[in-house]
């Protein structure tokens, strides 16, 4: 679980470093895996971050493909987000001869009787970021309450245990969004003098959450901290511009009008510190895929948990120029990068 301070952060900095360091000694798979096929199966693609997913898969595919680790790996996004319209998605994918899918899954058990027949039919599936619990799938995630939970205690240490939060959700009923509140109510528990006056729905989308935290400030009281998830901290910035309100602690999100916002704070005193999903991390899952397909052993039975992307104060104006101008900050990962994190797990 990603804890609190920078301790743990370097620490988890440092166990990356060590892994990835290791990644010529990661003990790849080499079955001939050629003309085999994968696809992505992803269900929504309405903010930057699924954005920069969907480029990254195209970037990892591409270069597969090129490389003849594969045949095909094209990626497939439904319209409306909906359960019923990503289960045919997947049940197409297996009449077309997919012989793996990975998944960014609407419903962590909505889909497991698709997800069932898909393993019944000798396809491989990996689910990333939006897993589910069927037992025949493959979960690659992220510390999703790990990363709520160390949200609040940034925000503890910020204003020494005392203040009002208000709290920005993701996209509703998603399970991304219940295992982020589950880490902040656990933080929450840890200190009793927070106090969480509001809570809305962002929509991991900075005008939704600008819009929302709008609506709702007028009936709060003074706002010490916000617990936020992700992608959406310039939103709620802009929302707290507009009341006349300070803009209170919070941890930033890592696309480029986030870090740009946060880098033009800091001019003024605003300390802060940068904790997100890197939307990369599914050429992991790609990898992942393509080393079962090639024989490779990796347990069902647990999570995979790739590290989050951590940005200091210290690292923002670096970490601000190396971002594009409408991109985000991110992390992508090579096959022997992959395997050297799964060895190591």
């Amino acid at each position: 679980m990603i804890g609190s301070g920078k301790q743990r952060f370097g620490a988890l900095a440092l166990a990356v470093a060590s892994c990835f360091g290791s990644a010529a000694h990661a003990q790849v798979a080499t079955g001939d895996t050629s003309q085999k096929k994968i696809a992505l199966s992803n269900s929504f693609a309405g903010n930057a971050w699924r954005q920069s997913m969907l480029k990254s898969w195209g970037a990892v595919s591409t270069a597969a493909v090129q490389d003849k680790k594969v045949a095909a790996a094209p990626a497939f996004t439904t319209a409306e987000n909906q359960v019923t319209e990503q289960a045919q998605q997947v049940q197409n994918l297996i009449l077309q001869g997919y012989n793996a899918i990975v998944i960014d899954a609407v419903s962590p058990t909505a889909l497991n009787g698709t997800i069932k027949k898909a393993c019944a039919a000798g396809v491989v599936v990996v689910s990333f970021d939006g897993i589910v619990d069927e037992p025949c799938a493959y979960r690659v995630n992220f510390d999703f309450k790990g990363w709520g939970e160390a949200g609040v205690d940034f925000l503890a240490k910020r204003l020494n245990g005392k203040g009002n939060i208000l709290e920005v959700r993701g996209v509703a009923g998603i399970s991304v969004d219940n295992l982020m509140h589950e880490g902040v109510l656990a933080g929450l528990k840890k200190y009793p003098g927070l106090k969480l006056v509001g809570s809305v729905n962002g929509d991991w989308t900075q005008s939704v959450a600008q819009k929302a935290v709008a609506g709702i400030l007028p009936t709060l009281p003074q706002v010490d901290g916000v617990a936020t998830e992700g992608e959406m901290s310039f939103g709620i910035a802009q929302a707290f511009k507009a009341a006349n309100r300070p803009v209170p602690a919070m941890i930033i999100g890592s696309t480029y009008a986030e870090l740009n916002w946060w880098n033009e704070q800091s001019k003024n005193g605003y300390q802060s510190r940068s904790l997100s999903n890197p939307p990369g991390a599914v050429s992991f899952a790609f990898w992942v895929a393509q080393q079962v397909l090639a024989g490779k052993k990796i347990p069902k039975d647990v999570t995979i948990n790739v590290p989050l992307l951590e940005i200091s104060q210290e690292q923002l104006q670096a970490k601000l120029s190396a971002t594009p101008q409408g991109g985000i900050s991110d992390v992508t990962y090579t096959l022997p990068q992959t395997v050297a994190l799964l060895d190591k797990k």
